[in-house]
Order: C-alpha cells, then structure tokens, then sequence
C-alpha cells in the first residue's frame, strides 16, 4: 500500500493500489495488472491508454498520483534508440560519428561505467553535407576508432532516476556492429558560460582543456543539474560545445534517417547573438525606410502616374487588367474597399427635392414605405403628402370612398393635417390598404341581423352612405342603419309589390305592381310626390340627378322631375315589356323583351338607334357613354357603339341567362344562370377571367359587384363568394346559409368600401327573410375614425 503523498509506480502497483484512483474501478485495475504482466510492464504512462477501457480521460485525472518505472526485462527498441541520438545530437551539437562500443547493447549504460575518448588537438565538428571533409574531421573518425573501454556489467539495467542516456547512429552497413560512447560531461551544463565572445575566441585554447573537454567519466557521482526528459542529453564542454555537428544523411546517404535534425547554425558568420546586435546596431544598421502614404509616396510614382494618364482608353485598361493579375489578394480586397463606396453613393441625397420625389414616385408604395426606414432625410421624402396623393389617385382613393360622400378635402385635411398624421394621403393610403386585407383574410365579426319583411322576397336594396333600403313584395320599404342595424323608417303607401327602387341623398324613389312611382324623404319617411302615368307594374328605373326614367310593363318609358313631380318626357317604340333602362343625362338606353335594345334623345322624344342582334328576351343593360353592353336570355352579350348603333363585340361563352352584369371603364362582369361569372375586356372583346373551378357557385348568379380589387358574387345557392378580380382566383367565402343547397337563397347584394349588405332568404321558408351587414372597417387609424364620427 502507498501513503497519501507517495506516488503509485504502475510497474509494481497491486489492484488495491490501482482500484482507488479517479475513474478506475476493481475490474479496471484488474485490466491492467493483467495487461502489464503479458507485456512484461509499461515503459510510460501513456502505455496505459493500450489497456482495453482505459483512455485518456482515466490516465490524465491520475497523471499527478502516477509514476513509471522503467521494468527490467525490457530492452529499447533500435528505432527509438535511432530517434533519441538524432535528438541528442540536434539539440547539443554531439558528433555524428559516435558509436557504441563493442561488446555492449544499445539500453542504458551504469552510471558505474568509465569511458575514455582520445583526440588530437584541433578537432573540429561539422555538420554542413554540402561540405568538403576536414581533415579535422578525418582525425576525429580515426580518433573514434581507437577508443576502448571497459565491458559492461549490467548493460540491460535501468535505473528510475534521472542518468543520462546513451545513443547509438550507425556510421556505414558494413561497420553496424562496432558502436562508441556519446562524448558527455555530467558535470557542466553546455551553454552555462557561453556567450558572445565565446564565438570570437580563437583555436589557441591548451592542450589540456582540450583533453579535459574529452575525457568523459561516467560514475555515480550526483550531477549538478537534473533533466526531466528520459532522453540522452550529452553535455559537451566549452571546448567542444563550440563546435557544430554534421548530418548523418549528408555524410553517409546510404542510411535513411526518420527525423531531420535541427541545424546548430553557428558557424554562419551572417549569424548574430542579441549580444553583437546591440553592440553594432548603431555602426552598422542602415536607415529605415519610411511608410509610403499620400504625404510621402514613392519618388516612381509621381511619374508612373504620368505615364498612365498619356495612355489611351485602351491601353489603361489593359495595364489595370496586368496589374490586378500582379496583386495580392490583400491588394485586392483594398481595391475593391476603395471602389466599391464609389458605386454606393446616395444619389437621392444629392439631388433636388423636386427631382428625388420625381425619382421616388415610380416606385410601389410598398417600396415607398421600405425606402422610409433608410435614413431620416429619406423618410422625409417618402412621406411627402403630394407623392402619396398621387399614389391614391393611381388607386383611385379619395376621401369619399375612404370616407363616404359627406367627408370633402376641405373638411379631411384639418383633420389629418394634426401631428398623428404628419401625411394625409399616406394615411387614407394605408387605411385603404388595410380594408383591402381585411376584405381578404381579416377575420368576419359577427354580422348584424336586420329583420322587417317576415316571410316576403326583398325584390330590390340600396345602399348608399349609411342607409340601407330594402323594398319587398309586402308593398313596403324599410330604411335601415348600417352603423347600429335598427330600422328607421318604414315606407308605406304603395297598394302592390315594390320591384325597383333608387336612392339618391335623402331622396328615395320606388316603382310598385301598382303602375306608380314614389318619391320619399329618407330623413322623415314622407312621400312626397306619387308619380302616375304607367298602365302597369314599373319593373325598373334609373335616376340621374334630380331626372328618373322609368321603363313599364306597358312597353314606354317615362322621365321625370323628382323635384316637382311632373313627367318630362314619353318614350314609346317598343312592342313588349321594358325590363331595363339605363341613362347618363344625355342618352336614354332600353331593352324590352321584344329583343331590341333602343337608344332615344329625350329631349325630342326620338329613337335614334334600334339594335338588333338578340334572339331572346334582353334582361340586363350597362351604359357607360360611349358604350352599350346587353345581355339576353340568347346567351350572348354584346357590345354596341352608341352612336353609330353597330355590334363590337358579341361575347360568347354563358350558357344560359345572363341575370346581372357591372361594367366599369371598359372592364364588364357578368353573372349567369348557368352558376359562372366572367370577366371581359369591352374593347377587344376577350374573356379575361372565368370565376369557377371547385368553389364556384352551385346555382344561378343572382346579383353581383366589383371594384378595382374583387367581384363580390352571390346565388340561389346561399352563399356569397369574393374573388380577386385580376387573376379570377377564388379568395373565400363571405356568407354561406345553413339552408344553402335546401332552399336558402341570397337575392341582393350591395357593397360599400368596407360594408357587404346581402338581402336573404327562401321560397320554401327554410330561411328567414333578413338583411346582412357585413363590416370589413379598421379600428382607429391615425385618429381619423374618432375625428370622422364627429362631423
């Protein structure tokens, strides 16, 4: 057993020594006990890595509590004995030429050992191949060859202290069994007394240093200094140590060395010590050169750079090609830091204001908006109230649709104008932006319910600001509150079903089976005038300004002044029952179900154009002064110019009905009985989108709208559907009835900017007759709602 402060030698150690250190275990410390019995003992502790389960992390922990003892029956292998003679040799400068002496092996040798060397005076070491031999070095071979000594007694025997050790290097093939003695003094280190004049000293030295330096005695006597390394170190004298060795792979190539040794290199005469350094630094070092800089360049450069400028474009060039292939890549990286920023300067910056807004105004306002956060003179720029002006006017925002009809500029830029909303326009512009998102993926709040017609079909709504207008076959209509879903008014005095209506303002007028037209007072729920003339049911209308025209199941239309009641005009020339009219103030447009659609000038009370093409009843009219767009139960829709009277375009594709259509510059969306809706372009009369696919309508298109983003579409079906205009794709569902598919139908619809009213119900009574208000609003936006609420 070992005490607490005594290391462990593994060679002698027992399983009780071993089974106590970190990380080693009974079973481990039987591991190698086992493992140095049949190796015959460890000659390092990193032989402890070879014994199975024991690794770095278990020898490292114990290293400090550990030591190794060299065993006795073991004996140094040639190659490392090779490796440690080139390393004494390296490191002290001993003689290549050195051989064991006869008769011994190549493990350590006694400290009771006496070896002898005899030289003559004048020998010298060399360690430069490339040189020629010496005789000095002649002299030292045959000096070698002459050496005896005494035979060893215990020439296998190693002690666990630190002696020194010889080395063995084989001179020649042919003379690999003669051996000599490494030339050691164990009682002088070899560089204690060297310094810079050592080299100076001349080859005067006596005769008896000489020999004194040669004689080696290797006794047992303690040496005055102790090596950590169990590596033979031979310590020459100051006679010999001044001397440098020569390579045995230059002297003798046949033998094939596997480590280099490092040269002693002190011969070189363009060798300094840091002694002779600091003695002739200040006579012999010549003067610095200074850092080249703008304010000290080269004395070339100046005219290097004269010689560039005299070339031409060409030849510039070719000489900047040549001298980037000439750089280092540290060259080149300081080129390209120098080039690069010339390529990053901020020109918008640089420029005038009017010009920077000019260059910023062809960018997105999406990119507007990620310009502001470059810098702060950018923001100042990309919130510039005109350039976003011109954004909504390229959207077609203004504060009306944003707003409603009653907010004007004058009254909006007050209130935007406040220190929340530095940028008006920017702020109507990304209110907008967000109804549009809300429209698309914002989640739909609970809609508000409006009942009032128990069990009748709503046979027409409006919409305008926040009034709703629904008439019914119950011979009434009722007014409601968009913003809070009350009824206001309820409109009673017609003695048949209400089957067209308009609003315009306060004024509402409505046209009933009882062959008269109504004009009412939306804020007191007054008639103030009854129109008579029809001689049966007014099936539908339209009003311009304070003039209505009226078309009748009696096959005339008729214009009225909602002002005073009176009837203007009596338009008469078709055969069947007007079932649509249209007019802009100029023109008046009809079709009737004898096929023809008439364009008439009020004013004389004349046909101008009959337009013939259709071969079934025409159901549906859009006019847009220039243009007339009919569809029929024929199936086909046609373009019409409305002064020459002549067919454009004859639009293909429906299969049935053509119920509703909405034309808007020169875009025109048209719904069908046949479930489809299409979207077409009236100047070259191409289908630009069909609206279907798997979630198309199940049943015939009843009513549909569309603004410059989305086509809001509703059905027999009970569902209302919106869809992005530009690529026809399906967005989502808006409405959908339980009683869909069973009898649940939506009849009208009528959007606002961020309102969806839907008029539903059934024919079977599944559903209940009601009004839907869908809000697609923003909360509060740079305080513009709250301010808003006010007016």
């Amino acid at each position: 057993m070992t005490t607490k402060n005594q290391r462990i030698d593994v060679n002698t150690a027992t399983v009780e020594d071993l089974e106590g250190l970190i990380g080693i275990g009974h079973g481990k410390a039987e591991a190698i006990v086992e493992h140095r019995n049949k190796v015959g003992g460890f000659q390092t502790l990193c032989d402890l890595i070879k014994v199975p389960g024991i690794g770095p992390g278990v020898v490292d922990p114990n290293r400090s509590m550990l030591s190794c003892s060299m065993p006795a029956n073991i004996k140094t292998p040639r190659s490392k004995c090779e490796r440690e003679t080139r390393s004494t040799v390296a490191l002290y400068g001993a003689s290549p030429e050195c051989h064991w002496l006869p008769g011994t092996t190549r493990s350590r040798q006694p400290q009771t050992e006496q070896l002898k060397i005899k030289s003559e005076p004048g020998m010298r070491l060399r360690c430069h191949g490339n040189e020629p031999e010496a005789p000095e070095s002649r002299d030292w071979i045959k000096l070698c060859s002459k050496i005896k000594t005494e035979p060893s007694a215990s020439s296998s025997s190693c002690s666990s202290n630190n002696s020194l050790e010889s080395t063995v290097c084989p001179l020649k093939k042919e003379t690999m069994d003669s051996y000599v003695s490494p030339v050691v003094n164990p009682y002088k280190p070899p560089f204690d007394n060297f310094d810079a004049s050592s080299e100076s000293e001349d080859e005067s030295d006596t005769e008896d240093e000489i020999e004194a330096g040669r004689k080696i005695v290797l006794n047992s006597s303690p040496s005055p200094f102790k090596l950590r390394s169990r590596i033979p170190v031979p310590v020459l004298s100051q006679a010999i140590g001044k001397h440098f060795m020569k390579r045995k792979s230059e002297q003798y190539p046949d033998v094939i060395l596997k480590k280099k040794p490092c040269h002693l290199q002190q011969s070189d005469p363009t060798m300094r010590t840091f002694g002779t350094i600091k003695t002739s630094g200040a006579s012999t070092s010549t003067p610095r050169r200074r850092i080249p800089s703008k304010q000290n360049p080269p004395p070339e450069l100046a005219h290097w750079l004269k010689v560039f400028q005299g070339w031409s474009n060409a030849e510039r060039l070719l000489a900047l090609d040549e001298l980037i292939e000439q750089c280092d890549p540290t060259q080149v990286r300081h080129m390209m830091a120098v080039i690069e920023p010339q390529f990053q300067r901020d020109f918008i910056s640089l420029l005038p204001k009017e010009l920077a807004l000019y260059v910023l105004s062809f960018l997105d306002p999406k990119d507007l908006l990620q310009a502001a956060q470059t810098c702060r003179y950018w923001r100042i720029l990309a919130e510039d109230n005109l350039l976003w002006r011109e954004k909504c006017n390229q959207e077609n925002i203004d504060e009306a649709l944003v707003f409603g009809p009653r907010v004007r500029r004058k009254s909006l830029s007050p209130l935007v104008s406040s220190p929340k909303a530095p940028c008006p326009y920017k702020a109507l512009y990304m209110r907008q932006h967000q109804i549009e998102q809300n429209w698309r993926t914002g989640s739909v709040k609970n809609p508000k319910v409006l009942k009032g017609h128990d069990d009748h079909v709503i046979t027409c709504l409006e919409f305008c600001g926040n009034r709703i207008v629904s008439g019914s076959d119950d011979n009434t209509l009722k007014v409601w509150s968009a913003l809070t879903g009350k009824c206001l008014r309820t409109l009673v005095g017609h003695t048949g079903g209400v089957w067209s209506s308009q609003m315009q303002g306060n004024v509402i007028i409505s046209g009933s089976t009882d062959r008269t037209l109504k004009v009412w007072n939306a804020d007191t729920g007054q008639c103030t005038h009854t129109l008579y003339g029809h001689t049966s049911t007014v099936r539908c209308m339209h009003l311009f300004e304070n003039i209505v025209v009226s078309g009748s199941r009696d096959a005339t239309l008729r214009m009225w002044n909602i002002d005073s009641g009176q009837c203007l005009h009596v338009l008469m020339g078709h055969v069947a029952a007007v079932r649509c009219v249209q007019y802009d103030g100029r023109r008046v447009v009809s079709g009737a179900y004898d096929y023809m659609v008439k364009i008439w000038d009020p004013d004389t009370e004349t046909c101008l154009h009959t337009l013939q093409g259709h071969t079934n009843r025409v159901y549906s009219l859009q006019f847009d002064g220039a243009h007339i767009v009919s569809g029929s139960l024929d199936t086909s829709i046609r373009v019409w110019d409305v002064e020459t009277g002549n067919c454009l375009h004859t639009l293909i594709g429906h299969q049935s009905l053509t119920s509703g259509m909405e034309l808007k510059d020169n875009i025109l969306v048209s719904g069908n009985a046949d479930s489809t809706v299409k979207v077409w372009d009236i100047l070259t009369g191409q289908c630009l989108q069909t609206l279907q696919g798997t979630n198309k309508h199940q049943s015939a298109v009843t009513c549909l709208q569309f603004n410059r983003k989305f086509v809001i579409t509703s059905s027999d079906d009970g569902t209302v559907k919106i869809w992005d205009l530009k690529n026809g794709e399906f967005v989502r569902n808006l409405v959908s009835l339980d009683s869909g598919g069973s009898g649940g139908v939506v009849w009208r619809v009528r959007c606002s900017n961020t309102k969806l009213v839907c008029a539903v119900g059934s024919r079977n009574g599944t559903e209940e007759t009601k009004l839907l208000v869908l809000d697609f609003d923003v909360e509060e936006h740079f305080g513009l709602n709250s301010a808003l609420k006010k007016l």
